[in-house]
């Protein structure tokens, strides 16, 4: 029997944007959501998904794995065949759903409880019970995952410029993490992983990474074509938020992520962690952890 657990009544358009995020930009994934979701049909088999759509077995195994993991579809067996089962929230929304995927300026757009978008000149009142908001600042010598950086004292000398994608692959190491993230216009974040520890405890956690294709101090027009990153950000299914940079990170960076931390501690009622990870923490991770970033293309500024 299959649990639906989604909140879809009270917050339809989270729910649908949970899925578009899910889903991302990858092909493969997209087409196995399309081919489960096509039709009347409630329940289809690997083989008949590999039948519509002509990509391997065990790619349809693997991008229909993650949607489950996500709730998205329900994995089940017929005849000795691993299935999938639509779920009837998302078979309701499948068009809006996919226009998501496809649009990423549409879905960087797209209302939710904790990403509403007003219109001009409309205001907006919002009071919130300051027992409700439960917030606390980390850096990454509060972070378990990275309990070897407490031995190496920081240096600020020199900052270490890295390519975005290599930072964000030796911190898939350290933690891990053997998912994939591509990027794409209306990402949310660049890495989400609920593998990072705290206090003992793990946490779902959404990082934001800028690499050496930035330059100079990181402020908040840095961050996205539209300023609107960290907003974005937070907005991912989180409760600890971090932004990594090879350089200076502004203060008005960490102004913001506690403003929206607030907001998402009131809103969703449990505590969010948030921090900044600037360019003397992030040499630190890498002297602390140097093969996992073996390959990172250093370069001296």
């Amino acid at each position: 029997m299959t649990l639906n657990v989604s909140d879809s009544r009270s917050n339809p358009n989270d729910q649908i944007a949970h899925a578009a995020r899910v889903i991302g930009r990858s092909k493969d994934r997209i087409k196995v959501f399309e081919t489960i979701y096509f039709g009347k049909k409630k329940i289809k088999t690997v083989t008949e998904i590999n039948r519509k759509i002509k990509i391997p077995r065990i790619r349809i195994l693997q991008e229909a794995k993650k949607l489950d993991q996500n709730s998205i579809v329900h994995q089940t067996k017929v005849s000795g065949d691993t299935a999938y089962e639509k779920d009837p929230f998302y078979y309701a929304h499948k068009r809006k759903i996919l226009s998501l995927v496809r649009n990423p300026r549409k879905f960087a757009e797209f209302p939710t409880k904790v990403t509403p978008h007003i219109q001009s000149g409309d205001t907006v009142t919002i009071k919130i019970h300051r027992q409700r908001i439960q917030t606390k600042v980390i850096t990454i010598d509060d972070i378990d995952s990275f309990k070897k950086v407490r031995k190496i004292h920081s240096d600020s000398s020199s900052f270490t410029p890295l390519l975005e994608k290599n930072i964000k692959e030796g911190i898939k190491r350290i933690f891990n993490e053997k998912g994939k993230f591509t990027d794409w216009g209306g990402e949310h974040n660049d890495l989400l992983t609920t593998r990072l520890r705290i206090g003992g405890k793990r946490y779902a956690t959404a990082f934001s990474f800028k690499g050496r294709g930035k330059s100079g101090k990181l402020t908040p027009a840095k961050m996205g074509k539209n300023g609107d990153q960290i907003q974005r950000l937070f907005s991912s299914p989180a409760e600890v938020f971090l932004v990594q940079y090879w350089g200076q990170i502004d203060e008005s960076i960490f102004e913001q992520m506690e403003q929206f931390a607030k907001a998402k501690s009131a809103v969703e009622d449990k505590k969010i962690f948030f921090g900044i990870i600037d360019g003397q923490d992030t040499n630190r991770i890498i002297s602390a952890y140097p093969n996992y970033f073996r390959n990172k293309n250093r370069r001296k500024k």
